[in-house]
C-alpha cells in the first residue's frame, strides 16, 4: 500500500480524541456541563482582550483552544505501559517527560504521551498522563503478591486493537477502514466497568493500602479517570462551578492567578461515587461502590526553563511552608493568599520573563523586520528595533505537585500516604521499552529553530546557535 493512502496520525488521534470525549460524556454527564461552561468562559475571555485574541491567531494557538483536551489512565504491568506507548504511536503521540508521584503520596511514576511537532500540536494537542502501579512501594508482601496475581489475568486491549497496532507497525499506517477500526477498538481500553474482577474482601484490602491502588488492580481495564478542557480564565471556571452544580476542588493547583501565566493550572470537580459489584464466594454480584473518575479544567501558560523552573519550585515550596493547603479547603484563602505574595518574586511582564532567562520564547521577524535589508544586530538591538517580536511557548506537559494534588483530591482526604521517594526512570523507561523525551530539551530546540528564521537580521553567530 502507499504511503498516501495512510490515514495521517493526526487525524487518527483527532478521531480518537472526538470519541472518547463522547464515550465520557455519556458516562459522566457532568463532564459535558464542564465543557459547556469551558466554551462559555472561553468565549468571554476572548472578547474581553482582544490582544490575546490576536495573539493567539497569530500563533496559530486560537484554533486549537476549543478542541484541547488531556485526559488521564493509571495502568498495572510493565506490558500495559509497553502496548500503551505502542497504541499512542498509532495516533501521533510520544511519552514525554518522567513524572515520580511518590514524593507526594501516590504510587505511581507516570509520562505524558501527546504530540510534539508543532503542526501536530495545532491540528489536535490531545495528551494523555499516564500512570504505571508501583507495587514495590506497597509495604504488605502478601498484598503485592495477591495484586500482582490480579493485574497478569486481564488483558485491557482488545484483539482487534492489537492486530491493528501491529498492522501499522508493520505497514506504517493504516487506511481509512482500518483508522476507524483501530479507533473503536481502542476505545474499549478506557471504557468503564461496573463489575469488578475482585472480591469485595480483596478490594478492602487494596482501598486499605492506597486508594489508587484498588482503582487499578480491581477493574478489567483502566477507564478514563478524566478528560480534561483547557480554559483561558481557570478563576472564573473555579467561580462558576457551582452555579452548574458541581463542586470545585478548595483550591487551584499551581501557580497563582497572574497577568502572564506560566506552567500549568488546574482545579477539578469532586470524583463520583459510582456502583460497582463485586464477585461472591459462589458467583454471584454483590453491590458497593467505587470512588474515581471526576472533571478537570486546567489553564496553560509559558514553558520555563531549568532557571525558571528551580525558582518556581522554591516560591511553590515557600508557599506551602508558609500555609500547607488542608483537603478539606479549611485554609484555601490563606493558601491562595501566602501564594500570591510569594510569586511576588517571579516576574509578570512577557519581556521579564524573557529577558531572565526563565521562559521559552517563540521568536519571529515583524513587518518591518521581514522588509530589512542588510541589517545586523544582536537579538535585544533587534527587539528594540521592531525587527523580531516574541510570543511564549506553551507548556505542553505537567507538574508532578499539581498531579498529585489532583490525585488526592479525587481519591479521598486520607489517599495520601507516605513513601519514601523513590524516582526511578531507568526502571520507568525499560517498562515503557523506551526513552521519554527530555522537555527542556525540546522548548529549548523550539525556542532555537524559532531564532533560526530571524538570521536575516540577527548577527550569523546567534542566528546559527
Amino acid at each position: 500500500m502507499t504511503e498516501s493512502a495512510f490515514v495521517s496520525s493526526d487525524v487518527i488521534r483527532s478521531d480518537f480524541s472526538a470519541a472518547m470525549s463522547a464515550m465520557y460524556r455519556d458516562e459522566v454527564p457532568a463532564y459535558g456541563t464542564l465543557i459547556g461552561l469551558v466554551a462559555k468562559v472561553n468565549a468571554a475571555a476572548l472578547a474581553a482582550d482582544p490582544g490575546l485574541k490576536a495573539r493567539l491567531e497569530a500563533t496559530d494557538s486560537l484554533e486549537r483552544i476549543s478542541e484541547e483536551r488531556h485526559g488521564a489512565i493509571r495502568l498495572g504491568t510493565a506490558a500495559e505501559l509497553a502496548m500503551m506507548r505502542r497504541v499512542f504511536a498509532v495516533m501521533g503521540m510520544s511519552p514525554v517527560g518522567y513524572y515520580d508521584l511518590s514524593t507526594a503520596g501516590v504510587p505511581v511514576h507516570s509520562t505524558a504521551f501527546r504530540p510534539v511537532g508543532a503542526a501536530s500540536l495545532r491540528r489536535n494537542p490531545f495528551r494523555v498522563f499516564t500512570s504505571l502501579l508501583r507495587l514495590d512501594l506497597i509495604p504488605d508482601a502478601a498484598l503485592r503478591e495477591e495484586a500482582a496475581k490480579v493485574l497478569a489475568t486481564r488483558r485491557i486491549f482488545t484483539d482487534g486493537a492489537i492486530a491493528l497496532v501491529e498492522k501499522a507497525e508493520r505497514n506504517g499506517g493504516l487506511n481509512a477502514a482500518d483508522a476507524g477500526r483501530f479507533v473503536n477498538e481502542v476505545l474499549e481500553t478506557f471504557r468503564w466497568h461496573d463489575k469488578a474482577i475482585v472480591s469485595a474482601e480483596l478490594y478492602e484490602r487494596l482501598h486499605d493500602a492506597h486508594r489508587l491502588v484498588a482503582d487499578v488492580v480491581s477493574f478489567k481495564g483502566p477507564h478514563i479517570n478524566h478528560l480534561t478542557p483547557r480554559t483561558l480564565d481557570i478563576d472564573k471556571v473555579q467561580v462558576l462551578m457551582p452555579e452548574e452544580s458541581i463542586a470545585p476542588k478548595a483550591v487551584v493547583e499551581g501557580p497563582p492567578t497572574r497577568r502572564c501565566p506560566i506552567l500549568l493550572r488546574q482545579t477539578s470537580f469532586k470524583a463520583l461515587d459510582e456502583p460497582v459489584s463485586f464477585l461472591g464466594k459462589s458467583g454471584e454480584w454483590k453491590p458497593g461502590s467505587h470512588t474515581a473518575r471526576f472533571g478537570e479544567i486546567e489553564q496553560r501558560g509559558v514553558a520555563l526553563t531549568p532557571k525558571g523552573r528551580a525558582l518556581y519550585d522554591k516560591l511553590l515550596n515557600n508557599a506551602r511552608d508558609r500555609v500547607t493547603p488542608a483537603a478539606d479547603g479549611s485554609n484555601a484563602g490563606a493558601y491562595e493568599a501566602a501564594l500570591a505574595e510569594v510569586f511576588k518574586g517571579f516576574p509578570d511582564d512577557w519581556n521579564g520573563i524573557r529577558a531572565a532567562g526563565l521562559g521559552y520564547f517563540s521568536y519571529s521577524l515583524t513587518e518591518k523586520g521581514q522588509s530589512a535589508t542588510g541589517h545586523q544586530a544582536d537579538l535585544e538591538t533587534a527587539i528594540a528595533q521592531g525587527l523580531i517580536q516574541f510570543d511564549p511557548i506553551i507548556y505542553e506537559d505537567f507538574l508532578p505537585v499539581s498531579a498529585a494534588g489532583i490525585f488526592q483530591s479525587n481519591l479521598g482526604d486520607d489517599a495520601a500516604k507516605e513513601f519514601v521517594a523513590s524516582p526511578n526512570q531507568r526502571m520507568f523507561e525499560r517498562d515503557l521499552g523506551a526513552p521519554v523525551l527530555d522537555e527542556f530539551a525540546h522548548y529549548s530546540e523550539i525556542e532555537r529553530a524559532s531564532l533560526q528564521t530571524c538570521g536575516s537580521v540577527l548577527d550569523r553567530h546567534l542566528a546559527a546557535e
